[in-house]
């Protein structure tokens, strides 16, 4: 029986997994954009004119832009921030007539001082270019902040 035990504790031992350290880079990804044209990132490949969006590039304080980006995300019509943390946030917009949501993440990258950012449709294959604008529109009211470049 002691040798069974020995043999039960040493096959537990051998296949426990441990788990590995999260690679903080990993942490700085945004969810990649599906093939449809409803949705726009700052991490889509710059060559995929149709998805890719630059980044927003802090020229102040993080805290300050960061701070902002939020904000100014607030005062978009139907805008919700439903998750939030020191370096990611996530917010819902609704759209007035169909309540269709969009999602937005951000990504704020303290070292390179970027934020990296993604607006897409929940549903549907096209939005008449609303998420690009809406996020075109958020980088206006940065730069007027002098927040971003």
């Amino acid at each position: 029986m002691k040798l069974i035990t020995f043999f039960y504790f040493l096959l537990m031992t051998i296949t426990t997994v441990t788990p590995t350290p999260v690679n903080a880079q990993m942490l700085k990804l945004l969810p990649t954009c599906p093939n449809s044209p409803n949705c726009v990132s700052s991490q889509a490949i710059s060559t995929d004119t149709e998805h890719f969006i630059a980044p927003f590039k802090i020229t102040s304080s993080v805290t300050a832009a960061w701070s902002a980006l939020q904000q100014a995300l607030l005062q978009q019509s139907r805008a919700v921030i439903t998750d939030k943390t020191d370096h990611t946030l996530h917010a819902e917009v609704t759209s007035l007539i169909f309540r269709f949501v969009d999602d937005v993440d951000v990504i704020l990258d303290e070292e390179a001082k970027v934020l990296h950012i993604r607006s897409a449709s929940r549903t549907g294959h096209s939005d008449f270019g609303v998420n690009r604008k809406r996020i075109e529109s958020l980088r206006q009211i940065l730069q007027q902040a002098q927040v971003i470049e």
